[in-house]
């Protein structure tokens, strides 16, 4: 990763952008592809992709979603306290005594979703579960609903936690939203491989960094019926089960730093999941196996019944502790995802199908 590639992911990660508001962290995305792009637009709700033109009509499409989960100002309490709603699957069990960031209509303001002192909690401890969504309270440094408004808050302004990216002992990354901002990362830096190489392509590639995954993958069913791709590889974040308390038999078995994954079952066309493993293959990258029985949970079961059909696969980056702000993913399973999806779309030919065939 050179130093401006880091900056990128940095900074994209930094850029809070969580569902329904994902246009900050969609200019910065589109100000880095746009370097090596032949062009990047964006649609009506802000899903963003950008082009680069092969040889023949067929698309390939990577895809990755630009939003993350947070909270949404739901109630504001006469004394000036806030209470809040999630926004997609945030955890609230570990959500007290963290540090928000409100994006209010004067820009950010910081707040504390507060917690009461185990001191004063002594005779619940026993019977203490994680608290529900509404009695979670927030500290914006305001006494009344007057000082809050005079901060630029409101019900309706969504807010994400502060932490954001560092690294961890030798190939570790930390950050909130890597789930999937690291995504948005990968797929424009197979774009930067395309676009480095001798040869035009001989198909079309298109990276879409979709909208509002978190809560129903609907920015990718958008996007999709309007690019109308020929195939499509999805790349989002799976769970990395490598840590204590974890059974393989329940979740499978996928480590950090033994490459990423591919799917089979579900939404993931046969013909596209054997190309890839046969490109693994020929570059050398190792990849992990997950089955799934009804659907991925991803923007894939949103894009391959787009129109006729789209054949399409989930290829997922391995991670640890996910939606918290402590996920967790390996560097080297970055770089050799982005390998592995440069590599597909270097290899196709015009002529090449993923339809099936009596």
């Amino acid at each position: 990763m050179t130093k401006t590639d880091r900056d990128f992911l940095f900074k994209l990660l930094e850029t809070p952008s969580p569902t329904g508001w994902e246009m900050p962290g969609q200019r910065v995305w589109a100000d880095y592809v746009k370097d090596f792009a032949d062009e990047a637009e964006c649609d009506s709700y802000g899903s963003t992709w950008a082009t680069i033109k092969g040889t023949s009509k067929n698309i390939l499409m990577l895809e990755a979603h630009a939003d993350e989960i947070g909270f949404i100002i739901k109630h504001i309490e006469k004394d000036g306290f806030l209470r809040l709603d999630r926004v997609g699957g945030s955890d609230v069990a570990t959500a007290r005594g963290r540090r928000l960031r409100i994006l209010g209509d004067q820009g950010e303001v910081p707040g504390i979703i507060g917690n009461t002192a185990i001191h004063l909690r002594r005779d619940s401890l026993a019977s203490e579960k994680a608290p529900q969504t509404h009695e979670l309270w927030v500290d914006v440094g305001a006494s009344n609903p007057a000082e809050v408004a005079a901060l630029g808050l409101r019900v309706g302004h969504p807010a994400v936690y502060q932490d954001g990216p560092m690294e961890l002992g030798k190939d570790l990354l930390v950050s909130r939203a890597l789930d999937n901002r690291i995504g948005g990362y990968i797929i424009a830096q197979a774009m930067k491989i395309v676009a480095a190489a001798e040869k035009k392509p001989a198909w079309t590639l298109v990276c879409l960094n979709a909208v509002q995954e978190e809560i129903g993958g609907f920015g990718a069913k958008m996007a999709t019926h309007r690019i109308h791709p020929t195939a499509c590889i999805c790349l989002d974040v799976t769970h990395a089960t490598d840590t204590p308390g974890l059974s393989a038999a329940k979740t499978g078995d996928v480590k950090l730093g033994e490459g990423p994954t591919l799917t089979h079952g579900a939404a993931n066309h046969p013909l596209v999941v054997e190309r890839l493993q046969k490109i693994a293959n020929q570059i050398k990258i190792p990849v992990q196996h997950e089955a799934v029985s009804r659907f991925t949970g991803t923007d894939t079961d949103s894009i391959y019944d787009v129109h006729s059909g789209i054949p399409s696969a989930l290829v997922s980056l391995p991670l640890r502790c996910m939606h918290s702000v402590v996920e967790t993913a390996h560097q080297t399973d970055i770089a050799q995802t982005t390998q592995l999806l440069a590599n597909f779309l270097l290899n196709l030919k015009p002529k090449d199908s993923f339809s099936q065939k009596l």
